[in-house]
């Protein structure tokens, strides 16, 4: 790939245009990307990671788009062997299912999700991020839509400032999390594996879609939004599991537990999760290492409080027996809080300010303060 010249093309010059990265340019901006988003893989796991990522079912056929700023009217030959394309900005793009419902009916309709914007360091400072996130704003409304499933947003989660995101039309949202510390205690609920988890998420999905049916959303807030929980998203979570720990282990350790389940049909509640590995097995700073529970469901309104505690404790232990620093669950309700407090599952409770804030560009009927976004756990990142 060539390098930029010396006069860089104004960020507001018309003929600064999206494109997308040939082979070649895709493997160059990774190259660039490692260092913020490897984790504890090395620099070429981490290039092969990245390329396995994108045959998993998420992103088939389209379901994830890569993108990059270039300068039209200097770089017009995206030629592989030519070169010459000096790429301004990148990101991806992730096609999600989601519901809507301000009425008795949902209906499904397309969301956006934004990951990996990246401006090579050098590049900094000249406004390309902002630019290509307006060129994008202007393009997801219409992209990959139908005349029976429309685009109704774009949704990213901001490692940054989230004022810079704010000012390009994606607005953040509450990022309230609960902590909970590795233990090594007694689980009653039963383990999940993978062979269990896609019935259970078509049975998420139809809780969601009754659940809607008869929103009551509160206060000044008329429209549900929800990105469907489906299995490809849980796929997508466990695919990038599995390569890490296949990586970091060989084939000593598997992360073979999903999740973990408890109470009688109808009346269930269970946990999905996966481990993160930020640093490496064997460094001294293994307390970043997360076990994220994707998605918390309680198959009835009225859930049994022992139930909740049991998956809860089954992921404290997973996370205690894999030597991982804490377990984090996103966006709770006000009354599964109260019910984690009651029976005694001890947690601190904060705001997540610099990492993983969602935000949401709204693109429908209405404000985006007038969006109850429901739903808002990990499941969902990108």
């Amino acid at each position: 790939m060539a390098g930029h010249t010396t006069q860089l093309p104004a960020s507001t010059s018309p003929s600064l245009v999206l494109g997308h990265p040939t082979p070649a340019e895709s493997q160059h901006i990774w190259g660039q990307t490692s260092a913020l988003w490897k984790d504890a893989l090395t620099v070429p796991q981490y290039m092969e990671e990245y390329a396995y990522m994108l045959t998993v079912p998420l992103a088939r056929e389209g379901g994830i788009t890569q993108w990059i700023l270039v300068d039209s009217e200097v770089d017009d030959d995206p030629n592989e062997s030519a070169g010459r394309r000096t790429v301004l900005a990148s990101c991806e793009t992730f096609r999600k299912r989601a519901l809507i419902s301000n009425a008795d009916t949902p209906e499904e309709c397309v969301v956006h999700g934004i990951a990996s914007v990246f401006c090579a360091p050098e590049l900094r400072g000249q406004g390309y991020a902002s630019r290509l996130l307006k060129e994008l704003g202007r393009i997801l409304p219409s992209w990959q839509t139908t005349s029976k499933s429309r685009c109704v947003g774009s949704v990213l989660y901001s490692d940054i400032n989230p004022e810079f995101y704010a000012r390009l039309g994606w607005m953040p949202f509450p990022s309230l999390q609960l902590e909970f510390q590795p233990q090594d205690v007694i689980c009653e609920a039963r383990p999940l594996h993978a062979e269990d988890l896609e019935a259970l998420c078509r049975r998420d999905e139809d809780v969601l879609r009754a659940s809607l049916r008869n929103p009551s959303a509160p206060s000044g807030e008329t429209t549900r939004l929800a990105i469907i929980p489906d299995y490809d998203h849980v796929l997508w979570h466990h695919s990038k599991e599995e390569f890490g720990a296949k990586k970091l282990f060989g084939g000593s350790k598997k992360p073979g537990v999903k999740g973990a389940i408890a109470g009688p049909a109808g009346n269930r509640v269970w946990v999905i999760w996966t481990h993160r590995f930020y640093r490496h097995p064997d460094s001294d700073e293994l307390s970043a290492n997360t076990l994220y529970i994707l998605r918390l469901v309680t198959e009835s309104s009225s859930p049994e409080p022992k139930d909740v505690k049991a998956v809860l404790h089954a992921a404290q232990s997973e996370a205690f027996q894999w030597g991982l620093g804490k377990v984090k669950l996103w966006s709770p309700t006000r009354g599964l809080e109260e019910m984690i407090q009651a029976v005694g599952v001890k947690f601190e409770k904060r705001e997540r300010e610099k990492d993983s804030i969602p935000c949401l560009n709204w693109f429908g009927e209405g404000a985006t303060d007038e969006v109850d976004w429901v739903l808002n756990e990990k499941y969902a990142w990108c």
